[in-house]
């Protein structure tokens, strides 16, 4: 077990960053996930069970000391880090011209300079096991939708993931960028309702990550984006 791969996946109590998780556990790697809320971090790991190869921290993914942290505390648990996965976010689900500011500065800092940070903590780790950087961005952060301060967000990290790979590809790690579209997770709970139309399964978009993360050595696949189909933009 001391051999496994080991993955830091922020967000990783619910929706898609516990489906990755619940992925990566029954591929025997072992696995640190983070999050805001105590309670569900713990609900997540009643749900596993009594498993020495998951760890849960909790954190603010937009804080440098907390993301420094879960890093710190991985190492110490498990000794190495070989993947970590940006993929806490959170949406006002407003627009510019009408929307409410009050929940733009969080949502900016969570979806932006949170995987940025994640980087920053994560990149000597990275270096000596020559691993691999995942950011769960968006369709949104391909597609313009009118007003939508969500969606630049998710531009930003579109440009941050190759932004990286500019600069880690000659350290030996690689950088994927998965853009989901409508995904049926706990992200639409601020929305009132789902959207309209057929939407993915959180574990259909932790297939991708997963798959990423098990290229072959030398293997870099930076840009996966996954609709439902149905989904136009």
């Amino acid at each position: 077990m001391t051999d496994s791969p080991v993955a830091l996946i922020t967000g990783g109590g619910s929706g898609i960053g516990a489906a990755v998780a619940r992925q990566l556990l029954d591929a025997g790697q072992r696995v640190a996930v983070t999050g805001r809320g105590e309670r569900r971090l713990h609900d997540f790991a009643a749900e596993i069970g009594d498993c020495e190869r998951l760890l849960t921290i909790v954190g603010n993914t937009a804080e440098y000391a907390d993301v420094r942290s879960a890093v710190d505390s991985t190492l110490k648990a498990f000794g190495r880090l070989d993947t970590v996965v940006a993929n806490a976010g959170t949406a006002t689900h407003d627009s510019v011209a009408d929307g409410d500011p009050a929940g733009w500065t969080e949502m900016v800092l969570t979806n932006v300079l949170g995987p940025a940070l994640l980087i920053r903590a994560s990149i000597d780790a990275l270096k000596e096991t020559r691993g691999r950087i995942v950011l769960v961005g968006s369709v949104a952060g391909f597609v313009p939708t009118p007003g939508n301060l969500y969606g630049a967000t998710k531009w930003a990290v579109t440009g941050l993931a190759e932004n990286t790979r500019r600069q880690v590809t000659e350290f030996g790690v690689g950088v994927t960028l998965i853009a989901p579209g409508r995904v049926e997770t706990p992200f639409w709970d601020s929305y009132g309702s789902l959207p309209p139309g057929h939407l993915l399964t959180a574990d259909q978009i932790a297939d991708s990550v997963v798959w990423a993360i098990r290229q072959p050595d030398g293997v870099d696949v930076n840009t996966v984006v996954v609709r439902p189909i149905g989904q136009p933009n």
